[in-house]
């Protein structure tokens, strides 16, 4: 352990001091970021289900596949965040503020930009389509919604929580590996890498099997009428229009 890190925190408020084991901080942070949130991503991003025509059928409940793969995506990494700014928050409280070290501010910027990623998930827009709330399935012009018509809102907010997410965990990723360098724990070295690894051929495998559907198409289907397809394929749409 490096010399400089300490043994024993105060609790402000009860003037109590206790001792610190960082060995259950790097156990929460890693589960978090290396085992919670991949699996929620993973899930979302292979976990869609195959495109049809007019994509998820209207009335499937939340707790159904395929709904399932965003309900548990969405929760999983709420509660991922609960435990990254609880965990984060009791370090800084019992050693009396943030250090400076690059442990510190690699932590600070994963905890932020995954506070970050449930700030930008309330802008993401209403949802339409066939399955809107108040769509009626056999009337197109109660479809309309932020998503279905892929407005200016939803675009953004796709490009800002992907990216965000992705610089989220390269992160969190620096802040375990300085954090490792300071308070070595060879167990977690091993899974970490074990993890990265595993990860690293899962998602080979997954996306050879051709198991990421687009996200668009999964949910609202293939049909060439709809906003966004007509938008990305609508020449090759008009073009096999116009073969005799």
């Amino acid at each position: 352990m490096h010399p400089e890190i300490p043994t024993e925190g105060r609790i402000p408020l009860l003037d109590l001091v206790i001792p610190i084991h960082w060995e259950y901080h790097a156990i929460l942070m890693f589960g978090v970021w290396f085992v919670l949130v991949p699996a929620a991503v993973m899930l979302l991003r292979f976990g869609k289900v195959r495109p049809s025509t007019y994509g998820i059928p209207p009335g499937t409940p939340k707790l159904a596949w395929p709904e399932l793969s965003w309900t548990v995506h969405k929760y999983v990494l709420y509660g991922a965040i609960f435990l990254t700014v609880g965990g984060a928050a009791f370090a800084v409280l019992l050693t009396g503020g943030i250090s400076g070290s690059l442990h510190g501010w690699f932590g600070i910027g994963a905890v932020t930009l995954g506070a970050l990623q449930v700030v930008s998930s309330w802008f993401r827009g209403s949802h339409g389509g066939r399955k809107g709330h108040g769509a009626n399935p056999d009337d197109r012009s109660t479809w309309g919604g932020d998503h279905f018509d892929m407005t200016p809102q939803r675009w953004w907010f796709e490009a800002y929580h992907k990216t965000a997410g992705y610089f989220a965990l390269f992160l969190a990723l620096g802040a375990v590996a300085t954090g490792l360098a300071q308070f070595w724990m060879p167990g977690l070295a091993l899974a970490l890498a074990i993890v990265i690894g595993a990860g690293f051929v899962l998602a080979i495998v997954l996306q050879g099997k051709g198991k990421n559907h687009d996200t668009y198409q999964s949910v609202y289907g293939t049909h060439p009428a709809h906003p966004f397809n007509r938008v990305r394929y609508g020449a090759m749409f008009d073009d096999q229009d116009k073969k005799p």
